[in-house]
């Protein structure tokens, strides 16, 4: 029986030894305090705490975290009082100061948002702070970041969610955009119309100068063709001059041929003024010595129709 109590006494160490046993998990980190005093940061892995002396001040996570503000009120500079909500991402750096920075650093980081972003749209007016959101967002994260740097925080970033002014404001500035919209709108159908203006202004254009350009051609094929007539017309009229000098070639040339005395070539030349004076010519002059001649035939003609009369 003399075992039982080294065996109590033995249960009562493992469970205290098992008890003061602890794991620091991935993205955490433990503050640790000795006798009332910082001692240490756990980090991730297995650590042994000394029993009744050493005691976990703090549980700090390291991993980003996100702060999302209620609306605040805000006066703008030229005295719009609006209401702005705000969101901040920051992440723990510094678990010791964390733990010894400032007495509840959540509420501090609210209360440090709500008077920097005041401060900031103090000198802003309503036309700004609307269109600003940028400046706005990047001038409070520096500020953040610069005075949380002694409580072991860093300050990533900052976002405006939502800005709404007054409702009397609100409904004008609707109005400004609907008026706005109208205005574009409007532009917008004028364009169209005068771009259809031109396109139609062009297509009649193409269209003047596509008829233009067929009278063109049809003129010169007509042009072309008149004077292919008029080449043929000429063709055929030389070939009939042609025709008719060879015809007369011919017969002076069997005339020739055939020895002809002088009352023969005289009679000839009588013929040929007798078709001329088949024409439209109103006057002929006969030479002389064919006045004879003609006398002599009218004689022959008339010695020839007295037998038969």
């Amino acid at each position: 029986m003399e075992w039982i109590p080294v065996l109590i006494i033995a249960v009562i160490a493992l469970v205290i030894i098992v008890g003061n046993i602890h794991v620091v998990q991935q993205s955490k980190a433990f503050v640790i305090e000795r006798l009332g005093a910082f001692s240490s940061v756990w980090q991730v892995g297995m650590h042994v705490k000394v029993p009744f002396i050493d005691r976990i001040a703090r549980r700090v996570s390291l991993k980003e975290q996100v702060l999302d503000y209620p609306p605040q009120p805000v006066i703008t500079k030229d005295n719009v009082t609006m209401q702005i909500d705000t969101v901040v991402y920051f992440q723990i750096t510094d678990p010791k100061l964390y733990a010894y920075g400032v007495e509840h650093p959540m509420m501090a980081m609210e209360t440090l948002t709500a008077t920097t972003l005041r401060n900031i749209i103090g000198d802003l007016e309503l036309d700004q702070t609307l269109t600003s959101r940028d400046v706005i967002n990047t001038k409070m994260r520096s500020i953040l970041d610069e005075a949380t740097d002694p409580w072991g925080i860093k300050v990533n970033r900052v976002e405006l969610k939502n800005i709404l002014p007054p409702q009397d404001i609100q409904n004008s500035m609707e109005k400004q955009m609907k008026a706005e919209r109208d205005r574009r709108q409007a532009i917008l159908q004028a364009e169209g119309t005068k771009r259809s203006q031109i396109l139609v202004a062009e297509g009649e254009k193409e269209a003047a100068i596509l008829r233009a350009d067929a009278e063109k051609q049809a003129a010169i094929l007509r042009a072309e063709a008149e004077k292919q007539a008029a080449i043929l017309r000429a063709d055929g009229e030389a070939q009939a001059i042609r025709s008719v000098q060879k015809a007369l070639a011919d017969s002076l040339e069997m005339l020739n041929a055939s020895a002809p005395n002088d009352q023969v070539v005289k009679l000839k030349a009588l013929e040929a003024m007798q078709k001329m004076a088949d024409g439209k010519a109103t006057k002929i002059i006969i030479p002389s010595e064919l006045q004879g001649l003609a006398g002599l035939a009218a004689g022959i003609a008339e010695t020839v129709k007295a037998p038969e009369a």
